[in-house]
């Protein structure tokens, strides 16, 4: 039995109870959302993980992503972006790694975290392709599912799967065109594989098989999002919204299997199309918790697509979305560093917040820290800072005369000359 049967049951398993604790949720909330596949909790029988859950009425979560590209192969600096991510607070990880020893970075990677760690078997299957045989396009589907049981075996939380690009999402791209082409990694691929060898994309094609693998390890499945836009001027076009059809009617079998899911979103969107995608998404998948990545709102801001990103994000997780994954300042420059990483985590985590204030109506710490402002209480106001230690070192290096107030101001402080008189 799995999370799901257990949920339908009505078996309140430890896992829940974990999350309505971590949530302020009841137990039966949770249950409840599992069995009706809104709320998803990776977990995996090869390793315990830190309980973690993603959907409707909890906390929007953050997934960070690291990995090794053919320019860069350092393990080590992996694991030192492994220990940042969490440092700075992130969910969950993703793995996506297209440079030397697959299973063995996985396998460091998942020994280093005890957080839920996410993977795309795709990318392991299409490289040893063209490693051994010349080419991506003459990857067996047979290694493509033996390589998913294979990462799974390695205590592999969830997945990102492209099923949802098959002949008929293709045509729709073809008709339409693209001005940022296609720039998904695992849709670029799969697109490669299908053209070439004019067959239909096995993810989908043969489907039942895969949620079988995916169900014996108790694997997530995220429905990936290869049609996903590059450009803002070609969010919510005909392709991406092809390929969400697909991946909602999946989603609706994986589900009754007894398979956990998350349906990604797209990556591009222009502020004014946010809601419309979250709403939609929500709509069509008959709410399964939706995964967003980035979004970023514009395109022209390289350097800093991580504040980007958070503007979108925090209008996302406002509408809706349940889980963010980061964009880092390196976004579409190069491979980030662990600093970078950091850096991506945090402004991730501040977008969540912004939206689960809205969402969730979450506000206490901004209250907390509203009162310690006002009190010019420093110690409070560090304890309830996202950052303490980045607020603390700002402080510290600019400290005033009178210790009371802040740089800023100086003896001018409003809060220091009203507080003289004014007691609220």
């Amino acid at each position: 039995m799995g999370l799901i049967e257990d949920a339908k049951r009505g078996v309140i398993t430890e896992e829940m109870k974990i999350v309505a604790a971590k949530e302020g949720v009841t137990e039966d909330f949770v249950r409840r959302g599992v069995a009706e596949g809104h709320i998803t909790i990776p977990i995996s029988p090869y390793r315990k993980v830190k309980i973690c859950g993603i959907g409707e009425g909890l906390r929007t979560k953050v997934n960070a992503s690291i990995g090794t590209s053919t320019d860069m192969v350092d393990v080590d600096q992996e694991i030192e972006k492994v220990k940042m991510a969490e440092k700075a607070g992130a969910d969950t990880l993703m793995e996506l790694s297209t440079g030397g020893d697959f299973l063995d970075i996985r396998r460091r990677v998942i020994e280093a975290t005890t957080l839920s760690v996410g993977s795309v078997p795709l990318y392991q299957a299409f490289i040893e392709a063209a490693q051994k045989k010349g080419g991506v396009v003459f990857m067996d589907p047979d290694d493509l599912f033996r390589i998913t049981a294979e990462q799974a075996k390695l205590g592999t939380n969830f997945m990102a799967i492209h099923t949802g690009i098959n002949l008929e999402t293709m045509k729709r791209l073809k008709n339409q065109g693209r001005h940022g082409g296609l720039v998904s990694r695992g849709g670029a691929f799969m697109t490669a594989w299908m053209l070439h060898n004019e067959k239909e994309n096995p993810l989908y094609a043969e489907f039942d098989y895969l949620i079988e693998i995916l169900k014996e390890h108790e694997v997530t499945l995220s429905f990936g999002n290869g049609m996903r836009s590059g450009a803002v001027h070609d969010a919510t076009d005909r392709a991406q919204l092809q390929e969400l059809i697909i991946n909602a009617e999946l989603a609706d079998k994986a589900h009754d299997f007894g398979v956990q899911t998350i349906i990604e979103g797209p990556g591009h969107i222009p502020l004014d199309e946010i809601q419309a995608n979250v709403v939609v998404q929500k709509r069509i998948t008959n709410r399964k918790p939706f995964y967003m990545l980035g979004p970023l709102v514009t395109d022209i801001a390289p350097g800093y697509d991580d504040r980007v990103a958070a503007i979108g994000a925090s209008l996302s997780s406002a509408y809706g979305a349940d889980f963010i994954c980061y964009v880092t300042p390196a976004e579409h420059l190069a491979l980030p560093t662990p600093e970078e990483v950091y850096e991506g985590v945090m402004s991730s985590r501040i977008a969540a917040h912004v939206g689960d204030m809205i969402k969730l109506k979450k506000r206490d710490d901004d209250l907390e820290m509203g009162h310690a402002r006002r009190d010019l209480d420093w110690d409070r106001q560090f304890a309830v800072a996202m950052n303490p230690e980045r607020a603390k070192k700002i402080r510290d290096e600019r400290m005033p005369a009178d210790t009371d107030g802040c740089t800023m101001c100086g003896d001018y402080c409003a809060l220091k000359i009203v507080n003289k008189n004014f007691h609220f």
